[in-house]
């Protein structure tokens, strides 16, 4: 499949009907509205539901990458807050950040959150079946996504991640992990996922390699937990 070209503040819509269902009926309340747009897009808002840990969790997965980033660059899937323009920040002029996204107001609104000057390349795309072409990206990140999905659509997921991404490349996941029996938050968190987010406990029973596909190795993966276990960041550089 030919390789999706963006410029500047430009949308690439692939032929995309409707969200996926999964999406409708779990997440109306959280992504697939303009009002659940208005209701979360507040960088407060999603510290708080994050227990204080987003501007540690952002800034640890976009040092993963470094400081200046070259090359091509993917996220996969918008993120509330300000994610997305700190990691566009750290792209040379030569370099380019493409974010894809399924929803279309979910793209609306990072348009709006960029700005008519951001350079980011902007594409309406499901995760599970990217446009892109293999190895056409230097490194990708996948921000809290792989909790939201179930586990066909995850699988999915995360082999075109590894599609995409050159050899040599790095893949980084941040997302829900168990935390330890002993955490404080460990039953209230467990209640609010199985009743909001109820993909989410795949990631306290399963490790993120179990997604992992067969036919594309790694040169190393590193996984480090964070707040009681909490959170998870996973490095992946593949062969």
């Amino acid at each position: 499949m030919p390789d999706v070209k963006t410029q500047s503040q430009a949308v690439a819509v692939s032929a995309i009907s409707a969200p996926p269902q999964y999406l409708s009926d779990t997440y109306s309340w959280a992504y697939v509205t303009p009002e659940a747009v208005h209701r979360f897009e507040r960088q407060w808002l999603v510290n708080l539901i994050l227990w204080g840990n987003f501007p540690r969790l952002r800034d640890m997965a976009l040092d993963a990458f470094g400081k200046q980033l070259t090359g091509r660059s993917l996220q996969v899937a918008c993120v509330y807050g300000d994610l997305t323009a700190r990691m566009a920040a750290r792209h040379a002029d030569e370099s380019q950040l493409d974010v894809i996204d399924v929803l279309p107001v979910q793209i609306e609104n990072l348009k709006r959150k960029l700005g008519l000057r951001s350079k980011v390349g902007i594409i309406q795309a499901n995760s599970a079946a990217l446009p892109q072409a293999d190895a056409s990206y230097d490194r990708a990140l996948l921000y809290f996504l792989l909790h939201e999905q179930p586990e066909d659509v995850r699988v999915k997921t995360v082999r075109e991640a590894f599609r995409v991404v050159k050899p040599g490349g790095k893949i980084v996941f941040v997302d829900y992990h168990k935390p330890r029996l002993w955490h404080p938050l460990y039953p209230v968190m467990r209640m609010v996922l199985k009743t909001l987010e109820p993909y989410a406990l795949d990631l306290w029973s399963r490790e993120i390699t179990d997604w992992f596909p067969a036919e594309f190795k790694t040169a190393s993966i590193s996984k480090k937990t964070y707040f009681g276990g909490l959170y998870q960041i996973i490095e992946v550089v593949r062969a």
